[in-house]
């Protein structure tokens, strides 16, 4: 029975983020920027620690475990930090906590696009300045008025990675305003925007466990930022839902921060694989952005990238493509294995050569 217009007409509606495939069967999959190794040793050690009879108590609303991790890991106090549910979470409790005003936010034109549903489901206003035409940010398009601005360093699906000098001088021009980071690939890139938390009290970073840490599945993030706008956040996740992390997330999240060694060797290793496939790409006439992130984002002069797309799924090796006008002849291929890399570049070099 089809749902009468007079209830239709007050219903939400929006156009929804449409996340990447997760096939169930057996492939090559290079689609999500998952992190092709295992998390931290700790990790398991971690989930061996755990007492099912402790499930049917709620988590610590506070998160505190996982949040004095973080704290001593950065070098911050822990009334400056703030976890949920994946970076996913917390950029959408930022968005409805810190874009109230009347004035647009601002966001790439290109860029993660769940910006633009938040914006649209919490009926934020918001302009998009384009990138320029090499897919970079133009910091002066973000010096007029606004009532927020949030972009990823590096940007996605781009890859490209702006240094803290170019962070700085957006925050300059908008002391008013509130400015997020999204650093989700910054551990494959430079120095992070907290090294400025301290200077500015408009900044926010933003990162996750989904990438370098290894624990998509356990969807894990935080932010950074003054302890009042901490605060704040707090305030409307306690309104929304106390209990949003799991026993099991906050253990595991705490033990896999601890490992810095772990971490630092599994970035080695990815960055390695992208520099080899970045020169392993132009060779098979591949056009390509300078990704300091776990992706590359790839354009073939010759061969249009919604058909290569499709050959590669019929493959089993799964990449990304998006239908947008400037990046329809593009593909993202996220940085796996060696030994998946070069199944990658073996289906190429037999499909364009």
């Amino acid at each position: 029975m089809a749902v009468r217009t007079e209830l239709l007409k007050n219903i939400r509606s929006v156009e929804p983020y449409v996340p990447g495939e997760q096939p169930q069967e057996k492939v090559i999959k290079l689609n999500t920027n998952e992190n092709p190794y295992p998390p931290a040793p700790g990790v398991q050690a971690a989930l061996d620690s755990l007492d099912p009879a402790d499930f049917r108590l709620y988590p610590d609303p506070t998160s505190s475990v996982l949040v004095r991790s973080l704290a001593d890991y950065y070098g911050v106090r822990e009334e400056q930090v703030f976890v949920g549910v994946g970076s996913d979470d917390v950029l959408s409790l930022c968005f409805l906590t810190f874009f109230n005003s009347e004035k647009p936010i601002l966001f790439p034109d290109i860029t993660y696009s769940f910006y633009k549903v938040w914006a649209e489901l919490y009926r934020i206003p918001y302009e998009c300045p384009r990138l320029d035409g090499d897919f970079r940010i133009v910091k002066e398009d973000y010096y007029r008025e606004n009532g927020g601005i949030i972009f990823p360093n590096p940007n996605a699906p781009t890859a490209i990675y702006e240094e803290l000098y170019f962070i700085e001088d957006i925050l300059e021009h908008n002391r008013d305003s509130i400015v997020i980071v999204d650093e989700a690939y910054v551990d494959f890139a430079g120095r992070s925007a907290m090294e400025l938390i301290g200077k500015y009290d408009n900044l926010i970073v933003t990162q996750t466990f989904s990438k370098a840490r290894s624990m998509a599945g356990m969807r894990i993030g935080y932010a950074i930022s003054n302890p009042d706008l901490i605060r704040c956040l707090n305030d409307v996740k306690y309104s929304f839902n106390s209990y949003t992390m799991s026993r099991a997330a906050l253990i595991c999240g705490a033990a896999a921060v601890k490992d810095r060694k772990y971490l630092e060797e599994t970035v080695r290793k990815i960055k390695e694989t992208r520099e080899r496939a970045k020169k392993e790409l132009v060779d098979l006439g591949f056009e390509l952005t300078d990704s300091q992130a776990n992706f590359l984002f790839a354009r073939h002069p010759r061969y249009d990238a919604g058909k290569l797309f499709e050959e590669l799924k019929k493959a089993n090796i799964y990449v990304r493509h998006w239908e947008g006008k400037k990046i329809s002849q593009y593909l993202r291929i996220t940085v796996g294995t060696d030994e998946e890399m070069d199944v990658l570049f073996d289906f190429l070099r037999k499909q364009l050569f």
